[in-house]
């Protein structure tokens, strides 16, 4: 089985992009992340075309996570248990506004596989609301996950996506710039760690050793052509399926040209 995730950053801009790169690359499972739509306005058929199946979840203009999967889809489960929502601040208003739980996950069971397609929450400032947030949503994401290995240690499970925490120094092109900063913080990287501890192991980093290594370059400052760029795209396996691939790779091929996402597609091979 070929499985991948991809940020596409509005998979209506780039479906054309998205029905190539699963051609050429026989990719059987893809999560997807930052759709950018509705459920009803996403592309679903142009890849029931080509005989994928399709699951969505998207409220809005923003966020929004898909799996696609031409190996089964089944027993699909928007949200994890306990997800946190965020409360949007209420302008010049004394009202307490009301969490609202993100379209950032959904699982599903693909060729015997337990997907997860994440999309963690950015955290914006280290003194911003979405900070406590961001740490609220991999704590909880964290508790779950160790779960469903205590009550099945042989399960098959997969939590990729945009995780948005560069584990280690060499996961940013120049460390300095992100001190004091999202992403790098301490605690985005503990809470990171603590999936290694709940029995998680990351996947990819093993084929596509750095540094300098990366799957997202921001679209100013021609941060792509000077590779300086950030690698918070991740797959997180159960043990049973870690024991399973054989091989990892980054198309960093596919940030190039016009339309590109600004996110590169990891893809992990397993037997």
């Amino acid at each position: 089985m070929r499985l991948a995730t991809w940020n596409v950053n509005s998979v209506r801009a780039r479906t054309d992009r998205i029905v190539d790169w699963l051609v050429r690359t026989e990719t059987d499972v893809l999560a997807i992340q930052e759709t950018k739509c509705r459920d009803d306005q996403f592309p679903t058929e142009r890849f029931t075309d080509l005989g994928y199946e399709v699951a969505h979840v998207g409220l809005s203009q923003w966020n929004g996570v898909a799996i696609i999967s031409r190996v089964g889809l089944e027993d699909v489960q928007v949200g994890f248990e306990g997800q946190p929502g965020f409360a949007k601040a209420v302008p010049d208003s004394l009202e307490i506004a009301t969490p609202v739980v993100e379209a950032r996950a959904i699982g599903a069971t693909c060729g015997g596989v337990r997907v997860w397609s994440l999309y963690v929450p950015n955290g914006r400032e280290l003194s911003d609301p979405h900070y406590r947030y961001k740490l609220d949503w991999l704590a909880t994401l964290r508790d779950d996950a160790a779960k469903w290995l205590a009550q099945d240690p042989d399960a098959q499970v997969a939590l990729v996506g945009d995780w948005n925490v560069a584990p280690t120094d060499e996961d940013v092109w120049d460390p300095a710039l992100f001190e004091g900063k999202t992403h790098t913080s301490q605690p985005e990287r503990d809470a990171f760690e603590a999936f290694a501890e709940a029995g998680f192991a990351e996947i990819t980093r093993p084929h596509t050793p750095g540094p300098g290594v990366y799957t997202y370059w921001d679209y100013t400052q021609l941060r792509f052509p000077k590779r300086q760029g950030m690698r918070i795209d991740f797959a997180l396996a159960s043990p049973a399926l870690a024991a399973r691939v054989t091989g990892a790779s980054i198309d960093r091929e596919e940030r190039k040209g016009k339309g590109a996402s600004d996110h590169a597609p990891v893809v992990v091979e397993l037997n």
